[in-house]
């Protein structure tokens, strides 16, 4: 893990912590040396203008796949965002995650991020912005929790949404934006993707533990006129992993929902 005192590098993940206090100079250190370490070891840009998703996202998104320098939000949920961001990372590309210190690694592994080509940005405090834009240059995709406006400030204005814009065009990356729907949300995006809805399932008659949970994901995009899509998925389902939901598992969790409920 990277911490800016004392700086070791993990076997299983790379961690960039940036403490709040952190300078702009000292911020600029620390993701040049990040730079440096993955350089060697991932290229900057994309074989083709698409990175492939998880197969049940995949009609969530335009194109059916995440397109190279675009941008998409993901509301109210922590799971999904890291879903999006597990196509690449299978296919071998590096990924950052920016602003969620509370984020479980093993959660992550077990949605199928490869922790070798992760990298952590836990607290990225005031120059959250510079973190981004400096990863960018550097990874596929990078998701980023922007910390909430307080009286004005962390405020993503336009013209810093368009200049981030252009960076992604232009390394080829994505970038996805998690908001609990509570902030501002972010400019311009190719998708929009929010939980509508969420059951859970495992716990009997007055007992068990919870195992697997089905949602409802609506996604609206420009590009569909309007038009808003949906799909069932489990997230996770009960091997933890996300999955689209099919007839007769759907049959079968709103039986087990009546039981419990009978």
């Amino acid at each position: 893990m990277f911490e800016n005192g004392g700086m070791a590098l993990s076997s299983s993940s790379v961690a960039l912590r940036v403490d709040d206090e952190l300078s702009p100079a000292g911020t600029a250190d620390i993701v040049r040396e990040l730079q440096a370490r993955i350089r060697g070891m991932q290229r900057t840009t994309l074989d083709t203008r698409a990175l492939p998703t998880h197969p049940a996202l995949g009609e969530l998104l335009p194109g059916g796949a995440l397109a190279a320098g675009g941008v998409y939000a993901v509301d109210n949920s922590t799971t999904l965002a890291l879903g999006l961001l597990q196509g690449p990372s299978v296919a071998g590309s590096w990924c950052a995650v920016v602003g969620l210190p509370d984020l479980g690694v093993e959660a992550a592994a077990g949605l199928g991020l490869d922790l070798e080509r992760l990298v952590l940005v836990p607290h990225p405090g005031e120059q959250w912005l510079s973190v981004v834009s400096a990863l960018i240059d550097v990874v596929s995709v990078v998701l980023v929790k922007p910390p909430a406006v307080t009286q004005g400030r962390n405020r993503l204005g336009d013209a810093a949404a368009s200049k981030l814009a252009s960076r992604l065009r232009q390394r080829e990356a994505v970038l996805v934006s998690l908001g609990d729907g509570s902030g501002e949300p972010w400019p311009r995006t190719d998708a929009r993707l929010t939980v509508t809805a969420s059951t859970w399932a495992g716990i009997g008659a007055g007992f068990g533990h919870l195992t697997a949970r089905q949602v409802t994901v609506s996604s609206a995009s420009r590009s569909w006129a309007g038009r808003a899509k949906s799909r069932r998925l489990w997230l996770p389902g009960p091997d933890q992993q996300l999955a689209a939901v099919v007839a007769r598992d759907d049959a079968g969790a709103r039986s087990r929902l009546r039981s419990v409920a009978g």
